[in-house]
């Protein structure tokens, strides 16, 4: 059996591996417009997945999503990816009921069982989130690959999107940043606190808890924290609400060993890139350094979801968060009322 580390055969790991916004927009927009009118989201708004309404009950929420190793086990990398393709139906206020494998491995220098691991892990956690994996593709490639294509189902009328935000509403994150920092200096052999083993737990937590609060409260908009960063996500839901935010930074959570790395130079290099393309985005106070703003740029992969909640159920869709088992619920800012899709960050 192989022994070396996946994440060696990596050059962009997770979620990091995405193409930068800026790439990836202006390519999205070029596209023709779409002229069926039972698709309720395509891609216009950034969205997380698409939804197809297929009678005034029903609507598929479909969505893809998969990258190389962020982890060095095996299955560890199974279960992260298939969490991450999983979120997307949840940060849509959808139930999965099904899934296809997508997957890219070696034809050399890797045992097989490997690959057994990875689709195990996936399947693993597709169970837990109450589904079947029951396909799939494999092509050979030189780096491993993984991920999910999900669908789910969502009543029309309680879909959640990330275009509904609306200026007073509170802004709810429920997973603490900076895995993106710690994989990459555990990756980097530089994990001297030892935080990847709650980084892993972490990434392979489901948001289905999230989902679940968000459907029995009623919220404005949600998106899932990814690749781009909890900026470059919020930028995405603002724009798409015709809404500004703020964001304090004092209120963010993020894990003690992310703000350690990134003060001795670990980041990934998604998050810089993150962080690049953000800035024509912020009005940043003069107190938030470069590092924090990586942090809060921070490629994270199956992150927490970002919700606009009205401030009039705020305290009780942290009580929901707490009762479902979402691992924080914590108010980091607010909707505003002007220059959609710019965040100010503030100290607090």
């Amino acid at each position: 059996m192989s022994t070396v580390r996946l994440t060696e055969l990596a050059k962009r790991a997770g979620c990091a591996a995405k193409h930068p916004p800026g790439t990836l927009l202006p390519l999205l927009g070029a596209l023709p417009a779409l002229v069926d009118p039972n698709v309720l989201v395509g891609s216009a708004t950034a969205d997380d997945a698409a939804i197809y309404r297929l009678s005034d009950e029903v609507a598929l929420v479909l969505t893809t999503d998969f990258f190389t190793p962020i982890v060095d086990a095996p299955r560890d990398f199974g279960r992260i990816a298939a969490a991450n393709a999983l979120s997307d139906v949840y940060a849509m206020g959808g139930r999965p009921i099904a899934a296809l494998n997508l997957v890219g491995f070696p034809d050399t220098g890797l045992d097989p069982s490997v690959l057994g691991d990875i689709l195990r892990g996936g399947a693993e956690k597709a169970r837990e989130a109450g589904i079947d994996v029951v396909g799939g593709h494999t092509i050979k490639t030189d780096e491993p690959i993984y991920g999910l294509a999900v669908t789910g189902v969502v009543h029309p009328a309680r879909a959640i999107t990330n275009a509904g935000a609306r200026p007073g509403d509170a802004l709810v994150l429920t997973k603490p940043l900076g895995v993106g920092i710690i994989t990459t200096a555990a990756k980097q052999d530089v994990d001297r606190l030892g935080a990847i083993d709650a980084a892993i737990a972490l990434m392979a937590a489901l948001n289905r808890p999230a989902c679940a609060a968000m459907q029995e409260v009623g919220v404005h908009a949600a998106t899932d924290v990814t690749g781009f960063g909890l900026l470059g996500h919020l930028r995405n839901l603002t724009r798409a609400s015709g809404c500004s935010a703020t964001v304090r930074l004092a209120d963010v959570p993020v894990l003690d060993a992310a703000w350690a790395y990134v003060r001795d130079g670990v980041a990934p290099g998604g998050t810089h890139a993150n962080r690049r393309y953000m800035l024509e985005h912020l009005e940043i106070d003069p107190a938030i350094d470069e590092a924090a703003q990586l942090v809060l740029c921070d490629a994270q992969t199956s992150g927490g979801m970002l919700i606009a909640v009205s401030p009039d159920r705020v305290d009780a869709l942290q009580r929901a968060l707490r009762a479902e088992g979402a691992t924080c619920a914590a108010v980091i800012g607010e909707v505003e009322g002007e220059a959609a899709g710019l965040t100010r960050v503030v100290p607090r």
